[in-house]
């Protein structure tokens, strides 16, 4: 069990309600994988790409559930006040809305073929508002259970014997729910205790090098589509008990790694407070980067000489971070504001 270090009890904790810079930076980080892992994927399900696909994932073994995680924490606060109630509708499924729309209409044109939207069914990213719109309606029900986070665990495995569909994103929402109800209900210094400990700081380094080993290989042995916690047994053509004990696998390998880089997070924050700043507007980043890699797919460049050799893929990495760190300034996100939080003066009361 995780013990709180003595650093993180003399720290000064963020007032009740109060925005924890720490998890905005981890959130940042966590941004930065999320689109370094999308400009991968063309290469990654090409052949001749084994050290890159085995970096996927790792990627995106622990990546996605910090993000649900952190989203959980940062939901802790939410009772269902018709406030917060208006910021959800307005923050998180009016942008998830307008964002299926808007991604769905540019993947068609790109394709030359025709849309119809189905705000049921995300398209691509925005999975995740979807997902995050239905866990935080949820959050209530989690602080009234007397065991929320084994409850979560069970739901997310009995998904696996569902007949899991696209629609609602209700796979990865049922399968990653337990990382959300850890951040929303674990006790705080729990929660907390990753941060600055020497000893995890210590063990990140070799840890993240045996995980990185074993996903090299698993490459050939088991496809992509496990990690993306989008479907269940029959989806992934396997039997219920082959499902469960892979996905256990997956996300004990989750959590620990998660846990990890939560300690790697640097705790002081610099003094301009910019990089709290560029994860709280991460959202830019994450709903943007897809059009800029479906036009780079589309226009070929996958395919040519320079980008898929070993120097082709440094540069888009770094490329692809730097992408998530321009997205995520300031004037990004009042140039979006308008898509990203929309106002609903005319739909809502008050």
């Amino acid at each position: 069990m995780l013990t709180e270090p003595p650093a993180a009890r003399t720290r000064a904790a963020p007032a009740p309600g109060a925005r924890d810079g720490f998890f905005d930076r981890a959130k940042l980080l966590a941004t930065v994988l999320v689109v370094c892992g999308h400009f991968w994927e063309p290469l990654v399900r090409a052949p001749g790409h084994r050290v890159l696909h085995a970096c996927y994932l790792l990627v995106y073994a622990f990546h996605m559930p910090v993000f649900v995680f952190v989203s959980g924490w940062f939901s802790r606060s939410f009772t269902g006040r018709p406030d917060q109630l208006s910021r959800l509708l307005g923050g998180v499924l009016a942008p998830y809305l307008l964002w299926t729309t808007l991604l769905g209409a540019y993947a068609a044109r790109l394709d030359g073929g025709g849309f119809a939207p189905d705000p049921l069914t995300p398209v691509w990213v925005t999975w995740f508002l979807l997902s995050l719109f239905l866990w935080r309606l949820s959050a209530p029900l989690w602080h009234r259970l007397r065991a929320p986070l084994s409850t979560a665990v069970a739901v997310s495995l009995l998904a696996g014997a569902l007949p899991l569909t696209p629609q609602l994103s209700i796979g990865r929402t049922l399968q990653l729910l337990p990382f959300f109800v850890a951040g929303l209900t674990l006790e705080r210094r729990r929660v907390l205790a990753p941060r600055g400990d020497r000893r995890l700081r210590a063990a990140a380094l070799p840890v993240f090098g045996a995980a990185g080993a074993a996903a090299y290989w698993l490459v050939p042995r088991l496809d992509a589509a496990w990690f993306y916690r989008s479907a269940g047994a029959a989806g992934l053509h396997a039997g219920y008990p082959r499902w469960l004990l892979v996905s256990l696998g997956i996300n004990l390998a989750g959590a620990v790694l998660g846990v990890l880089f939560l300690a790697l997070v640097p705790v002081r924050a610099d003094r301009s407070g910019r990089w709290a700043a560029l994860g709280a507007a991460g959202t830019a980043a994450f709903l943007v980067h897809p059009f800029a890699q479906l036009a780079l797919v589309h226009g070929g460049w996958y395919r040519r000489g320079f980008l898929p050799s070993a120097a082709g893929q440094l540069v888009l990495t770094a490329a692809a971070a730097g992408l998530a760190l321009l997205l995520c300034t300031r004037p990004v996100a009042r140039l979006l504001r308008p898509l990203l939080a929309p106002r609903l003066r005319l739909l809502l009361r008050g």
